[in-house]
């Protein structure tokens, strides 16, 4: 039986290789899409130094820590991943990308420890409810649910514990005057008791002015939570 096995595993290593989304390359990783290099070598870190503030932002009261996986590269293997994940459903890409942002935290000893003196709740950019029934998944959430199998001991919050409660428009290109203005009141806090006083680790795809994610962390601050932690993949 176990031959039998072995040899059905390598037929169908055969006829079905596992494939590198990024680079194309085969690659023996099972239940990944995204190779061992790409995750590791690939892309240009986007906080080398481990600083408080991994972009030209300053950051609100309330907000301890912003930090980036990778730099942004328009029109590269970056972008192509991250559209993969947002538009072609590939969930399987947000999961390794999650993963990579987890394992890059326990080298910033700042948020280690935060993490560890505090309560924690990851916290996904919600999603409009019209959007999420379109796409029939939140990208935001599959990044969480990979960062969380790193912190195992951070929960996070439920689709219906946080909303997005206004259907914004893409904000690409939009002035930052006007990227606060179209998120003003964008989110609403539905389980207080699931963020009070907690720590909130706020996970997206992309930083670029910070205007969603402040909202968000404003909206939760209001809403009795503790400090807030930025976390995206890239950074623009």
């Amino acid at each position: 039986m176990s031959k039998l096995l072995n040899f059905a595993n390598g037929f169908k290593r055969v006829v079905f290789p596992n494939v590198c989304v990024c680079c194309g390359r085969e690659h023996t990783e099972q239940q990944r899409q995204i190779c061992s290099f790409c995750l590791s070598d690939r892309f240009e870190d986007g906080n080398l130094q481990n600083e408080r503030v991994s972009s030209d932002s300053l950051l609100p009261d309330g907000i301890v820590v912003q930090h980036a996986l990778w730099e942004f590269d328009k029109g590269g293997d970056l972008q192509n991943l991250l559209h993969q994940l947002k538009y072609e459903r590939l969930t399987t890409v947000g999961r390794d990308l999650g993963r990579a942002l987890g394992r890059r935290v326990q080298e910033h000893p700042v948020i280690v420890d935060m993490l560890d003196e505090h309560q924690s709740v990851i916290v996904p950019v919600p999603l409009h409810y019209l959007k999420f029934r379109y796409r029939g998944f939140n990208q935001a959430f599959e990044l969480a649910q990979g960062f969380q199998e790193i912190w195992e001991d951070v929960p996070i919050c439920d689709i219906d514990d946080i909303i997005r409660r206004k259907n914004t428009r893409t904000q690409t290109g939009f002035s930052l005057e006007k990227r606060l203005k179209n998120m003003q009141k964008a989110f609403s806090v539905k389980n207080k008791t699931l963020i009070k006083n907690r720590l909130c680790v706020i996970i997206d795809d992309v930083f670029t002015t910070g205007a969603t994610t402040f909202e968000l962390a404003d909206t939760l601050k209001k809403g009795g939570a503790g400090p807030a932690i930025i976390l995206t993949v890239a950074q623009a």
